[in-house]
């Protein structure tokens, strides 16, 4: 081996070594910085993707889901019964019960109605949860965690809010909002599965 290719080879292995010792942060999505990994259940996640919410011009959340792995097939993703995490940065303040509603029928969009029968109570009790917040502030951000043993949990700036809903088919339906065949933007689904 040639002295150049000697120092060739020693750059790229120093050019690596500092790669790897400073780890990718925050994907930024809009202006929101969404984390690249979240801790669940005492489990830490990584970020499967992200994508930006957006009515015409007006930017309504930046949105992160995290599992225990990536993976860019929807089906797999909510076949997975471990730890996750949906995470809602808020960009404009909107009305905590039309917030509400807006999942709802997003929620309903993208269900059977065997699938909503499923869920009749759950979706209800998360109505309310919504309900009982008063307005949903820009720069609030609200996390939806599924937790095995314990259920959905929900968050607001890192608060839980409501009791925690039983049942992993009601998490699967909040999860469909944005992974099922009508998530609110086409290229939100693409765009949370890593494309």
């Amino acid at each position: 081996m040639t002295v150049g290719s000697r120092r060739n080879l020693f750059l790229s292995i120093g050019a690596l070594a500092v790669a790897l010792a400073f780890p990718v942060q925050a994907m930024t999505v809009g202006s929101i910085k969404v984390e690249d990994t979240a801790t669940v259940g005492g489990k830490t996640l990584v970020l499967n993707g992200a994508a930006q919410r957006q009515i015409l011009i007006i930017k309504v959340y930046a949105i992160g889901i995290y599992g225990e792995k990536k993976t860019t097939n929807a089906a797999e993703f909510m076949d997975s019964s471990g730890p996750k995490r949906i995470a809602l940065h808020i960009q404009r303040t909107i009305d905590s019960d039309e917030f509400g509603q807006l999942f709802i029928t997003s929620m309903s969009k993208n269900s059977t109605k065997e699938q909503k029968a499923k869920v009749v109570n759950q979706t209800s009790k998360f109505g309310e949860i919504f309900a009982d917040l008063g307005e949903v502030k820009k720069g609030d951000v609200i996390w939806l965690d599924w937790i095995p043993g314990k259920g959905t949990v929900n968050h607001l700036n890192g608060k839980a809010t409501g009791e925690p809903m039983a049942g992993y088919e009601f998490y699967q339906a909040i999860m469909r909002i944005w992974l099922g065949e009508n998530p609110p933007q086409p290229n939100m689904k693409s765009a949370l599965l890593g494309g």
